[in-house]
Order: C-alpha cells, then sequence, then structure tokens
C-alpha cells in the first residue's frame, strides 16, 4: 500500500524546451495546517532519498514538529515515485526521460502547493545535499512565498569540482557492459555497485576514514562500508533514475531561467527569505567557501558552519548527533522569529 499521495501535473513544458508527458508529483504530509496557513514547512528530498527518508529530520520534541507544522515532503523528479526514467510512458522512459532542473522542480512543486494544498506562504524551506539545493531555487524563484529557508551540505549553484565528481561516478555506472545506452534489459548491477562504491569514498571525509568512524556506524572494515554502499545502490536504484538526477545536480543553479538569465549575483540579491546556511566543513561535495560567497550577497543571511568528521553525512540521521543538535537550533531560530 502507497503511503504517499500523487499530483497529477498534466504536460509540463520544461526549462529546456522539451514537454513532460502527464507528469507527476507525489508527496507525503504531516501535522495539520492551521487556520491561518501558516505554519507550512516544506521538505525537498535528496538525491538518493524518498519522503521516507525525509522522516529523519523531524519528529514530536524536534525543531520541526508534526504538532505544531504542517510538513511538506515532496519527492523529486527521478527518484522513482515522481515522473522518473523507470515509471514513464514508452515515449520518455528509461533514456529518453527528458532533461529536468531545478527550475522544473520548483515550478511543479509550486503548482503543488498552490492548486491542490491551497497554500500561499512557506514558513521554511529545508532540507540536506539536493533537497537543499531546492531550498535555494524556492526562494529565488518566488521569493514572495517563502518566509525561510535553511539549506544543509548544499549550495545555489552546482560547483565545476562538483561537477566533475558526479563525471566520475557516472563513468563508473556506463561503463557496465549491459548499460547499453541506457537500453538495458536487465540492470547493469556492476555499474550500479561501482557507482556505490566511489560515491562513499567521497561522502565522507578524510579524518572519518583516518579515525575509522565507519565502526560507529557497524561496519568493522571500510571495506564493509564500501560493500554496504555497493548493495545499496543495486539494489534500490534504477541506473536511469540516478543519471536523471545526476543532470539535475549537476546543473543546479539558481540563476537559470527567464527570471535571472544566469546572473547568478542578481538570483543571490533577489532572496527575500530569512536565510541561514549549514555547511559542514569537511564536506567535499558542497564547500563552505561557494557558501561564504552566497552570504555575502543573499541580503538577510547568516552563515553557520559546522565541523564534522562525517562530512557530507554528518546530516544524514543517525550519523552526528551534534551536527542534528545544531540544525534544530537554527530551525528553532529561523521558526520562532
Amino acid at each position: 500500500m502507497k503511503d504517499y499521495e500523487t499530483f497529477d501535473l498534466g504536460d509540463i513544458k520544461l526549462l529546456a524546451g522539451k514537454i513532460l508527458k502527464s507528469g507527476k508529483i507525489t508527496y507525503k504530509t504531516y501535522g495539520t495546517l492551521n487556520k491561518k496557513s501558516d505554519n507550512v514547512i516544506v521538505l525537498p528530498t535528496f538525491y538518493t532519498g524518498t519522503h521516507k527518508r525525509n522522516e529523519g529530520f523531524f519528529g514530536p520534541g524536534r525543531a520541526i514538529d508534526p504538532n505544531k507544522y504542517f510538513i511538506i515532503s515532496i519527492n523529486m523528479f527521478g527518484n522513482g515515485l515522481s515522473s522518473s526514467p523507470s515509471n514513464s510512458s514508452n515515449q520518455q522512459d528509461g533514456p529518453r526521460f527528458p532533461e529536468i532542473t531545478l527550475w522544473d522542480n520548483i515550478y511543479c512543486q509550486h503548482k503543488l502547493l498552490t492548486e491542490k494544498l491551497k497554500i500561499k506562504k512557506i514558513s521554511l524551506v529545508t532540507g540536506w545535499s539536493m533537497a537543499g539545493c531546492q531550498a535555494y531555487q524556492w526562494a529565488a524563484q518566488f521569493p514572495e512565498m517563502v518566509k525561510s529557508i535553511l539549506p544543509f551540505c548544499a549550495s545555489a549553484k552546482t560547483s565545476l569540482h562538483n561537477h566533475v565528481f558526479l563525471e566520475g561516478v557516472k563513468a563508473a555506472l556506463v561503463a557496465d557492459k549491459n548499460w547499453n545506452n541506457g537500453e538495458y534489459k536487465s540492470p547493469p548491477v556492476e555499474g550500479l555497485k561501482a557507482f556505490g562504491r566511489v560515491y562513499a569514498g567521497w561522502a565522507f571525509s578524510q579524518d572519518f576514514f583516518r579515525e575509522e568512524l565507519f565502526k560507529k556506524l557497524g561496519f568493522q572494515t571500510a571495506e564493509e562500508l564500501l560493500k554496504d554502499w555497493e548493495d545499496d545502490h543495486a539494489k534500490n536504484w534504477d541506473a536511469n533514475n540516478l543519471l536523471a538526477k545526476l543532470k539535475t545536480w549537476q546543473t543546479a543553479d539558481i540563476s537559470s531561467g527567464p527570471i535571472y538569465n544566469n546572473d547568478f549575483q542578481k538570483a543571490l540579491k533577489s532572496i527575500k527569505a530569512r536565510t541561514i546556511l549549514m555547511p559542514c566543513n569537511q564536506d567535499l561535495y558542497f564547500r563552505t567557501k561557494d557558501n561564504e560567497f552566497e552570504a555575502k550577497h543573499i541580503p538577510n543571511s547568516v552563515l553557520k558552519p559546522i565541523d564534522s568528521p562525517y562530512g557530507h553525512c554528518a546530516a544524514n540521521p543517525g550519523n552526528d548527533k551534534n551536527f542534528e543538535l545544531q540544525l534544530d537550533k537554527n530551525i528553532s531560530e529561523l521558526l520562532n522569529e
């Protein structure tokens, strides 16, 4: 039984020019919308996440408490639940799935909120990694609607180094003999395993491996950790889905589109939301230096970096208790303004 709802979008013209046919966006809500409709929190999903994984970022007694807030957890295109290569029609399935940007994701999420849920204001958009990138996008694309954002381990524009890292994991996947340019008859399992193995080396910091912190996660050796990442990607993810989202990640830039026409500083300066940027100084994907630049140009922003040997995965629920405590503290600061 499905534990989420579906909003039918119809045909959507995408930023790159193509049409997403019979688009759908899936989501789950938690809590109750109050009479003023001013308790809305939006949680987009991260790269290998779904609405289910987002449940680790909120709960009773947490800063985001479903007893106080109406939480909307929205599945990103390409994650296998919203429109994706794996669940689309014959004309747009597999490698024929059109290129989708963060602009397209937020345009459709906005339609969900305004047309289906009848919401006019958002108290907070927050999220980890690609979900955080969507928080920036929300604030730039609909600046009058978003009161505050808190992207953590994310950026408003994918850096060139981040882009190159993604080329590496993509190359590992498509080297599988079964890949067949995305027309695989059976999953490219070895490619998916290689994707996960390479990914794991970047997800944590050098200190994480030096100090053998993988043992705190239940692995006796680094090889056990790598094997776990292999298995997760091979068993739980479709290869075309991963590459569709990877393209979305690589092209992430809040200045793309007709509003800012690639003027990145203008896009940053347009953000009206109260903003807290929360990078991890040991994150190998989303560097603090990028957030420092953003904080200089987003008018009402504060940069609050944190140190963690877990690197990018410091934000993964259950990994680093200190990160979770600081995250909740920062969220509370925004919500209690």
